[in-house]
């Protein structure tokens, strides 16, 4: 077919494209041209239909942005109530059925550390007094979270100012205590005035309102300030008037009346108050008036929870006199006293007693540990050889330091050499034992305790290092330092601080550790020199 066409034709065909067709309109579009859409008489500009469409889309995006913002707003603030009324009803019901929950070990209320455990309205039943209304059983389990778990992560000293006045006399003095002491004692004033509006329905207890005021009292004693301790005794006295005035209860108020008139400089109603406790728990039935001075009994009562009263109360006998410069009448009472608590029995092997048994007779040793180191600063007081005093300091250290290895479980003899007398180097960081630890009734005594028999430990060997420093004589110098650095390690524990060098432990204050401490440093350094 190419064949056929001119050669100038097909030339002209090839280099030159066809050109393309010209347009033509659909049949269906108009020929005419397009005219604008008619302006609104009414409106001065032309509409816009895109400009409507934005602004009701935007409208109806805001209004739906609030609305599911407010839903999901409720919903967590739903969430998040519910959880907290969950949290918080799920505490006081465990505060209320296990924390306060009744003693069943009968172990325990043999040696009547049950009766010793804090009051919180709901008697021989434990937890709180039926008795109570919402807010009032409330406000009991809410005083008694933040005495025993705190307040939080906020600050732990705020300022408290005096209640009743009493000691105040400027009215408005501000002292800093612990933090979870005054909101304890906010909520057991809101509990008591709740016990006090339902007294006369007669549906609570008798003993509420008094145990609730003695709890009140206690948290006010432990605060420590002038003010609040003139509110304790005023509150106690509260309670001593609900009393009786007879049995071991009114024995114990009449304990602490006496050493909170020691504390406030009243010496003479302190004397009388001692003079009640050790009549009542001689005879819990006697309602007569005691004898001034008190008398150290001849024979220990059989209760085991009226022995450790009475030993308290002698040894609050004995600091009186002595830091009162009676001198002879303190030494008088310690060496009464400890004949006493030398008659009274004491289990065989404390490894092998019961954990209630031997917390028992681990007081009483302690105890007696306290009236050693007392006598044993009389007697130096008064002159006697300085031998006389460090025996029985020996004796306290002794003591104190078997009850702190006992609490913590540890051995008397030092582990690596079992078949020799050394004995067990302090351990002053080592917790107490789960026996006691994990018991609601005697982790409290048990702890206390466990602190206090360090304390006594470490003041022992300390003033028998003095003692021996001043004696002088061949080895005084090693032996001071020896008793000086059992005395460290009594009263401190490990720091990280440059030289490897402790801090004081619980219990301790500052102001003893760097007394404690400038002993050991100064008994060093002469015993290097006379190494040299």
């Amino acid at each position: 077919m190419l064949a056929r066409i001119p050669r100038q034709a097909l030339l002209r065909l090839l280099c030159c494209p066809a050109r393309p067709p010209p347009l033509r309109l659909c049949r269906h579009a108009s020929t005419e041209p397009s005219k604008p859409t008619p302006w609104r008489t009414e409106t001065t500009d032309p509409p816009s239909i895109l400009v409507e469409e934005n602004y009701s889309r935007s409208t109806v995006f805001t209004i739906d942005f609030f609305r599911r913002f407010v839903r999901f707003t409720a919903i967590g603030i739903i969430a998040v109530s519910a959880t907290t009324w969950t949290a918080l009803t799920g505490a006081h019901m465990w505060i209320e059925h296990v924390e306060l929950a009744s003693e069943t070990d009968e172990e325990v209320r043999r040696w009547e550390w049950d009766q010793e455990a804090e009051r919180w309205s709901g008697g021989a039943a434990g937890g709180t007094d039926p008795g109570l209304s919402l807010m009032g059983r409330f406000a009991v389990r809410s005083a008694w979270i933040a005495q025993h778990w705190g307040i939080g992560s906020g600050t732990s000293v705020i300022g408290s100012k005096a209640y009743s006045g009493r000691g105040n006399t400027g009215g408005s003095a501000v002292n800093a205590v612990e933090a979870r002491l005054e909101y304890a004692q906010d909520f057991l004033n809101i509990a008591i005035n709740s016990a006090l509006k339902g007294a006369s329905s007669g549906k609570l207890r008798k003993e509420t309102v008094t145990d609730l005021i003695g709890r009140h009292a206690s948290v006010m004693e432990r605060m420590g300030t002038k003010e609040a301790l003139f509110e304790a005794r005023a509150e106690f006295e509260r309670v001593w008037a609900g009393l009786p005035g007879k049995g071991i209860d009114a024995a114990r108020v009449a304990l602490k009346l006496g050493d909170l008139n020691q504390r406030l400089g009243d010496p003479e109603d302190a004397l009388v108050w001692w003079a009640r406790t050790i009549q009542l728990v001689q005879d819990a039935g006697n309602t007569q008036l005691a004898t001034v001075p008190p008398v150290v009994p001849a024979s220990a009562p059989s209760s085991p929870l009226a022995q450790r009263t009475l030993v308290s109360t002698l040894v609050s006998l004995s600091a009186h006199y002595a830091t009162s410069g009676q001198l002879k009448q303190a030494r008088s009472v310690e060496e009464s006293a400890l004949e006493l608590l030398r008659s009274v029995k004491q289990p065989q092997s404390l490894e092998t007693s019961t954990s209630p048994q031997a917390l028992h007779a681990l007081y009483i040793l302690h105890r007696s540990s306290l009236l050693s180191v007392h006598l044993a600063e009389v007697m130096y007081a008064l002159r006697e050889k300085p031998v006389t005093s460090i025996q029985w300091l020996s004796r306290a250290a002794e003591s104190s330091e078997r009850v702190a290895l006992v609490l913590s479980g540890l051995p008397l003899i030092h582990p690596d050499a079992p078949d020799s007398a050394i004995p067990h180097p302090p351990s002053s960081e080592t917790p107490l034992k789960a026996e006691y630890s994990k018991s609601r009734t005697m982790a409290r005594p048990a702890t206390s305790l466990l602190r206090d028999a360090r304390r006594t430990a470490a003041e022992a060997w300390n003033l028998m290092g003095i003692l021996i420093e001043s004696n002088g004589g061949k080895g005084s110098a090693e032996k001071a330092l020896e008793c000086y650095e059992r005395a460290l390690g009594w009263a401190g524990i490990a720091g990280d601080r440059p030289g490897g060098i402790g801090k004081a432990g619980e219990g301790t204050l500052e102001v003893e550790w760097q007394a404690l401490w400038a002993n050991y440093v100064r008994m060093r350094d002469a015993s290097r020199k006379d190494v040299r």
